[in-house]
């Protein structure tokens, strides 16, 4: 929730398709109405419908690469053609507003932010499914993906799994409530961090101060 008394985090969360991670993001967001995804950069054409600066910032990919360059990227990568990132600067400006940014990405996405700038107010967390089997059902029972595609995810998955441990907080998703649960309690623990409280150090010197004119 917002509080101009401190920082917001950097919210990253990656699990492999399937294990609930887009639930439980739309859950956070109805639970703090004030969390916002991250817009992301692209060097697509929009499409239909599209706005600029909602939907994704629609760049050339000449600024993309300068951007990249001058660092100015929190994380990017080429894929089917077209290059995608994600802008640091509107989230820098969030942080310091107190407001908190999603980031719903890979590992690799992941990694870079972990050695960006804004590191310090990273909060990683990786979602497991309970088994295998029930991650194959979840993506079935979707209705979403021909079993061609159902099949390449399952393929991508043990990749996704196996870098857990490179994230602050792993949760196995075996019941959404609680699961959702857990992931609210993080948040509000993550929040009162000492490093996410820029006026503390004001405060104690004031409590000094009152201290030492006590009689």
């Amino acid at each position: 929730m917002h509080d101009p008394n401190r920082r917001g985090l950097l919210i990253i969360l990656s699990s492999p398709s399937g294990a609930g991670k887009s639930t439980l993001a739309r859950r956070l967001m109805v639970w703090d109405e004030t969390l916002r995804f991250s817009v992301s950069a692209t060097t697509r054409a929009p499409r239909t419908g599209e706005v600029d600066g909602q939907d994704y910032h629609f760049l050339d990919e000449a600024r993309f690469k300068a951007m990249v360059r001058d660092g100015e990227m929190l994380e990017h990568a080429h894929v089917f053609g077209n290059f995608y990132g994600s802008p640091m600067g509107p989230v820098s400006e969030a942080i310091e507003a107190g407001r908190d940014v999603l980031f719903d990405i890979d590992w690799q996405g992941a990694q870079q932010i972990q050695k960006s700038a804004l590191a310090p107010h990273v909060l990683s967390i990786f979602i497991l499914p309970p088994s295998i089997a029930e991650l194959r059902r979840r993506l079935e029972s979707r209705g979403q993906d021909d079993v061609e595609t159902i099949a390449k995810r399952m393929q991508k998955s043990w990749d996704e799994i196996s870098h857990w441990d490179g994230y602050d907080y792993v949760l196995i998703n075996d019941d959404l409530d609680g699961t959702e649960v857990k992931l609210k309690a993080i948040l509000t623990a993550e929040r009162m961090k000492a490093s996410q409280q820029p006026g503390l150090m004001d405060h104690v010197r004031r409590l000094q101060s009152e201290f030492e004119d006590t009689p």
